[in-house]
């Protein structure tokens, strides 16, 4: 579904690339981690692949179901069906939950709504009314922010660090939440992440490191990389059997 092909992101006013000759491939109805450090790229690529003006490839190419994209503005992008969730998204406070969803496509009914909050796991008659403000839980919030997403109707759905800031008792319902709707909306989803966790439900993965793919297949494969480069080998014990040298 999406090819990033020898992507260079040098930003205005620098000379050193922040993404330097990066590839992968997202296939259809997949979640691929896109999984590095901070400060490694990964949300500038994001940003490159939704196509904003500061974050343009200088080099490389990027292709969405077999046309060439690099050149598509962000409306042109979004028809297309691609969607990007911000790691902070724009908050619009006070409003309630039926709302806040129907921002992102104005034509849905109310039953699409009452759907998409059962599908993110939150009571349509206990959440359709309550107000998007500060007495939603962090993962009450994400759960609502997810569903005012999908129901754009994405067919590539980009997840920046939608993780940051959950409690770690709750990381597994939202992984499990993530691979639900992947199989009921059949969209891909490319999860930009920094956590091992992320590979419970990831099909296939990405390791960027400075800048640079250093490790691209199964999510086990590149964890066991990224593993070896961050000199975290006892954490990521629990997650991957890391027998090799």
């Amino acid at each position: 579904m999406l090819q990033v092909k020898k992507v260079t992101i040098i930003p205005r006013g620098n000379t050193q690339p922040i993404v330097d000759n990066v590839s992968f491939e997202v296939h259809p109805k997949k979640i691929h981690a896109l999984i590095g450090p901070n400060g490694s790229g990964k949300s500038s690529l994001a940003y490159a692949i939704m196509g904003l003006a500061s974050y343009k490839p200088t080099k490389g190419k990027i292709i969405f179901n077999g046309e060439d994209i690099t050149n598509f503005s962000i409306t042109q992008r979004a028809k297309k069906g691609i969607t990007l969730a911000w790691q902070e998204p724009v908050r619009f406070e006070g409003i309630s939950i039926r709302d806040y969803i129907k921002v992102g496509n104005r034509n849905s009914k109310e039953e699409k709504v009452k759907r998409l909050l059962n599908l993110v796991e939150l009571s349509p008659k206990e959440y359709l009314n309550r107000k998007v403000d500060g007495s939603l839980s962090g993962g009450e919030r994400k759960r609502v922010e997810l569903a005012s997403v999908v129901v754009m109707r994405p067919k590539l759905l980009i997840l920046d660090e939608p993780d940051a800031g959950l409690d770690i008792i709750v990381y597994n319902e939202f992984y499990q939440m993530l691979d639900v709707i992947r199989r009921e909306t059949h969209a891909s989803i490319l999860l930009i992440t920094h956590r091992e966790e992320s590979g419970k439900i990831a099909d296939e993965g990405t390791l960027l490191w400075k800048g640079k793919v250093k490790a691209r297949g199964s999510f086990a494969e590149v964890m066991h990389k990224y593993c070896q480069l961050a000199g975290r080998r006892a954490k990521c014990k629990k997650f991957f059997c890391l027998t090799k040298s």
